[in-house]
């Protein structure tokens, strides 16, 4: 199989090779000859297209004609605009919901005294503002020794932020950086503040809320003669309580994961994403709960999601946070589909609605429970939407924060980041994979190929969450790659 066409009434479809003119190609019951090269990943022409009119792949328009395409003709952005603008009308109708049978999977995890699970042991290091990313730093070089017995890891998370902010920038920080102080699999947390941020300690406390205070400590940089010293012992003190957990079996109804994609190709809506989407109707059969996020890779797409609301109050939750998006792009005068990277569009991704279709697929077909703000931390179980960018660690970083115990990040192009959490990277086609063996945690590209389908490409990758939830280390963990961003929108001091 060279190419695929991915549904009856796509005139569409995308090559699985890279494909050369003259080419006679068979797909979906057409047989034409290729009158341009058409690379892996992107699309081509199965009939005539006029002018204006729709190109449909996945069933769904995903941009108009700029011009008359021929059969056989590359189809991408010097041919095809967006049909996206500002605003939409959504009305809801509910589409029936298939379920799938729980099968009682467990994985190897440690249960907190709030009940809730974790895939990991760590003790994190939390500065609440740039100016002490330095005393964080030295504090996990001169205290690697604390790692032993069941404590997984000690690392921090520096980030530019906590002051010189204001409004909704100094509200975003203080309470993504709460609700990763409040996460699982941190079984041990010192925060770091310097003393004169207006990232207050008062303030930040207000947000965190009630607190173990064995399990949470607080270090002010400015008040102690030596904080290395000081932040070393109250690790110390940290470890020794975080070192009574132990991993034990567990109900994957208790999993949270991230769903996340980045550099995107034409065969992520083909293998990737749906194979995550599969995943996903797993987890949420056994109870479970996924979080998909990036709102604006859902315009384009957002009735493939709305409808699965399950109700219309979930409905017009998530429509407000979709709008809200755009609302967002337009008060800073930018085009709700200033979209695709220009990464995706040499991967073969065209329009925004191109990039939507395929990325909204990772969500599945669950029910959707919930909607989130902002790093909310997930509490029903099922499909959670949040509120968060396309942008790669901002979106992943917020997923950690709402609870996220693992994050699955499909990717077409390949990157080598990870998140506070265990950040597995899924490849849509094979030759990234075999390019990248040090980045790439796991292959879908077999779908393309016809190698496997994509039940059995899901079934593998709910096998390879299960393990990695019961420690086996992710590669970002294995590489050494964790780190934070924290979203941003107005002005710094």
């Amino acid at each position: 199989m060279v190419a695929i066409k991915i549904s009856d009434i796509d005139n569409v479809a995308i090559a699985l090779k890279d494909l050369e003119k003259g080419q006679t190609i068979q797909v979906g019951g057409i047989s034409l000859v290729l009158k341009e090269d058409v690379q892996r990943g992107h699309k081509f022409a199965l009939q005539d297209i006029s002018d204006k009119s729709p190109i449909v792949k996945y069933g769904a328009q995903i941009g108009l004609a700029t011009t008359d395409i021929a059969q056989g003709c590359w189809v991408h952005t010097h041919n095809v605009r967006t049909s996206l603008s500002e605003k939409e009308d959504y009305h809801y109708n509910k589409i029936p919901v298939a379920q799938r049978t729980a099968t009682g999977a467990t994985f190897s995890g440690y249960l907190r005294a709030d009940g809730r699970a974790a895939t990991r042991n760590e003790l994190w290091i939390i500065p609440m503002v740039g100016c002490v990313n330095g005393v964080a730093n030295r504090l996990v070089e001169k205290n690697q020794s604390l790692v032993s017995g069941s404590i997984d890891g000690l690392l921090a998370f520096p980030h530019p932020y906590g002051c010189s902010q204001l409004g909704g920038d100094l509200k975003n920080t203080r309470k993504l950086l709460s609700s990763l102080v409040r996460h699982p699999n941190a079984g041990g947390v010192l925060v770091l503040s310097l003393g004169c941020e207006n990232n207050t300690l008062a303030g930040f406390k207000e947000e965190l809320g009630p607190y173990d205070s064995n399990r949470v400590k607080f270090l002010t940089c400015q008040e102690s003669t030596d904080e290395l010293a000081e932040g070393g012992k109250l690790l110390e003190e940290l470890a020794v309580f975080a070192r009574q957990a132990k991993r034990q079996e567990l109900s994957t109804s208790k999993l949270v994961i991230g769903l996340k994609c980045g550099g995107s190709d034409g065969l992520s809506g083909i293998t990737a994403n749906p194979v995550v989407g599969n995943f996903s109707d797993r987890l949420v059969a056994e109870g479970g709960t996924s979080i998909l996020t990036e709102v604006p890779e859902m315009f384009g797409a957002e009735n493939l999601l709305l409808g699965r609301c399950k109700n219309e109050d979930i409905y017009s939750q998530a429509v407000d946070m979709i709008r809200s998006f755009k609302d967002y792009f337009v008060a800073h005068d930018q085009m709700v589909y200033e979209n695709p990277s220009p990464g995706n569009k040499d991967g073969g991704i065209t329009t925004l609605e191109d990039k939507s279709c395929g990325c909204v697929q990772k969500g599945g077909t669950g029910e959707i429970t919930s909607v989130l703000s902002y790093a909310e931390h997930a509490t029903t179980p099922g499909v959670n939407l949040m509120w968060g960018p396309g942008n790669d660690l901002v979106s992943s970083t917020a997923l950690a924060a709402s609870g996220a115990l693992i994050v699955l990040f499909t990717t077409g192009r390949g990157t080598p980041f990870g998140c506070p959490v265990p950040t597995l990277k899924i490849s849509s086609n094979t030759p990234l994979y075999e390019k990248k063996p040090n980045w790439i945690d796991f292959n879908a590209g077999g779908v393309a190929t016809g190698e496997e389908d994509i039940e059995t490409s899901g079934e593998r990758l709910f096998e390879k969450v299960r393990e990695c939830a019961s420690g086996q280390k992710a590669l970002n963990e294995i590489n050494g790659y964790k780190e934070i961003a924290i979203f941003k929108d107005g002005v710094v001091l």
